[in-house]
């Protein structure tokens, strides 16, 4: 689900056929386990476009994507993809899923992080990146993957901010410099980042630079917010100032 939507047995990998079908596979797994009812997948994945024939089309995309999930002879009852009161759910039973293993990923990272460990937080963010692909659900049409795609994307900015925070508390500021400037410039407004990179520069040495980065978020803010800066980019503001190496 992370890049193209795929799927292996044993290593082998399954054909799951046009891009429409998998769609319909992709609206059932991020809903694991979960009732998905016949009409919400037609919403799903043809839009405001339902196909003449209404929900009678569905079964034609279920039936060969069973086919190719489940092992040769396994009954309908017992399928991944199972009827269910005028719908289907996705049963995750003995199924790995690389959206369950970023999650995963991620809370350890953030468990590591918490108990004061960010060298293994920043293994675990890696990781966690390490899943994500160029494109989650590449190419699958209709609104519900527009939309988990747009949400699964957002992943990767979060993931990467928290790593090379993490990197900073490791006293490491000088690997975190690119990824920074690289993330404010993509997200102008985020005064977190910018507190980031003003850590980041200042540990680098380049207590001037860090000032200036403070100096055109408080001018972007004033000129096309109307607002000052929060209270994290007021403190990392004044710690630089102060050369206050305890407050970074």
């Amino acid at each position: 689900m992370l890049g193209p939507v795929r799927a292996w047995r044993d290593g082998t990998p399954l054909e799951l056929g046009p891009v429409r079908r998998r769609a319909v596979l992709a609206a059932l797994v991020l809903r694991p386990d979960t009732r998905v009812s016949h009409e919400q997948l037609l919403d799903d994945v043809w839009g405001a476009q339902p196909p003449p024939s209404g929900r009678r089309v569905l079964p034609s995309y279920v039936y060969p994507l069973r086919k190719a999930l489940d092992p040769p002879g396994t009954p309908p009852a017992r399928s991944v993809i199972r009827s269910d009161r005028g719908g289907y759910r996705f049963h995750t039973d003995g199924v790995r899923l690389d959206t369950a293993e970023l999650t995963a990923h991620a809370d350890a990272a953030h468990r590591a992080w918490t108990s004061g460990d960010p060298a293994t937080a920043a293994d675990r963010f890696a990781e966690a990146l390490a899943l994500l692909g160029d494109e989650p659900l590449t190419g699958l049409p209709g609104p519900f993957a527009h939309a988990e795609r747009q949400r699964l994307a957002r992943h990767r900015p979060a993931l990467q901010r928290d790593r090379l925070a993490c990197l900073l508390d490791l006293g490491r500021p000088a690997e975190t410099l690119d990824g920074l400037a690289a993330l404010c410039a993509a997200d102008p407004y985020d005064e977190a980042l910018a507190a980031l990179r003003m850590r980041a520069l200042y540990g680098s040495g380049r207590q001037a630079a860090a000032l200036t980065v403070h100096q055109e978020m408080r001018t972007r803010l004033r000129d096309e917010l109307g607002v000052d800066p929060g209270e994290e980019l007021r403190r990392a503001h004044q710690a630089v100032l102060r050369r206050d190496d305890g407050q970074l």
